[in-house]
């Protein structure tokens, strides 16, 4: 991708999610209560203790950046970068309303191109974010000369899209109804790192060592089909973008497909659904 074609993919990700902040905000507690044991992993995963100094990266509307700082406590530091304003005001919002505004520094600005000091962080930290970098190189590379020598990277991206209905389900839906060509080889994306051999060989080109990959179920819970269609619409831009052209009526038959499409996954009468989904956890050391 060139520079240029760099700075527009990056203009879009910020405007689609300031797009989407509000429905993040909303629906918090669906992707929280699913996705927190990957913020306790990769804490884990990264060697972070009480008085560490730690580095978020995209950490959206306060993830694991608000778990990191519960685990350093008010004598460690944590600094957040997410490309969304928006989502940053969130993430703000919640690091206060937890007691954390002490412990927590919030910066806008995205992995590849944020001023950070060097050999500063104790540990790096990036949940579902890696996959949306456009210069992959260039953002590990930087993280990676943020770390003290020793520290660790801990990242979690998506596997394929079979493994991961959570996302799959109402993209492939909405791209079979849109007619939608699917993105060229290579472009960024939540799938964009599902090859961990490809992820491994991104750490180490990185200059990280002893990298280690390990999976994990990462599961959420809809009260129904419907919840998911609404949850999903409000919290995907690229969804929102492929629907925006769309007559209102034409707009409410695609959800509505969706939603036919997720009801394979209710578990009882009542229709509430578990939506199982694969993640790849990565930990580099500099």
């Amino acid at each position: 991708m060139s520079s240029r074609d760099s700075e527009q993919y990056k203009e879009g990700q910020r405007q689609g999610w300031d797009s989407v902040a509000g429905g993040w905000q909303k629906w918090w507690k669906i992707t929280e209560t699913g996705a927190e044991k990957v913020s306790r992993r990769l804490i884990e995963l990264a060697d972070i203790e009480r008085g560490s100094t730690v580095l978020d990266i995209a950490t959206g509307i306060g993830e694991p950046s608000i778990t990191a700082a519960n685990q350093v406590g008010n004598s460690g530091h944590v600094l957040a970068i997410d490309i969304s304003s928006q989502m940053l005001s969130i993430a703000k919002q919640r690091a206060i309303s937890s007691g954390l505004e002490q412990v927590i520094e919030f910066k806008e600005g995205d992995a590849e191109t944020i001023d950070l000091s060097a050999s500063t962080f104790d540990a790096a930290l990036c949940r579902f974010g890696l996959m949306f970098l456009p210069n992959l190189r260039g953002g590990l590379s930087n993280i990676y000369r943020s770390l003290v020598d020793g520290g660790r990277l801990a990242a979690a991206v998506w596997a394929s899209p079979d493994k991961v209905p959570f996302i799959a389900l109402a993209l492939n839906t909405v791209m079979k109804e849109t007619e939608s060509p699917p993105p060229p080889a290579g472009t960024p994306g939540p799938f964009s790192l599902s090859d961990e051999v490809m992820l491994t060989n991104s750490l180490i080109n990185s200059g990280f060592k002893d990298v280690t990959i390990e999976r994990m179920d990462v599961s959420f819970d809809f009260d129904s089909a419907e919840v998911y269609t609404s949850f999903v619409y409000e919290t995907a831009a690229p969804l929102q973008a492929m629907l925006a052209n769309q007559p209102q009526e034409r707009r409410e038959e695609i959800l509505k497909a969706v939603t036919e499409s997720a009801r394979k996954y209710a578990e009882n009468d009542a229709g509430s659904m578990r939506l199982s989904n694969e993640a790849i956890c990565a930990v580099g050391t500099k």
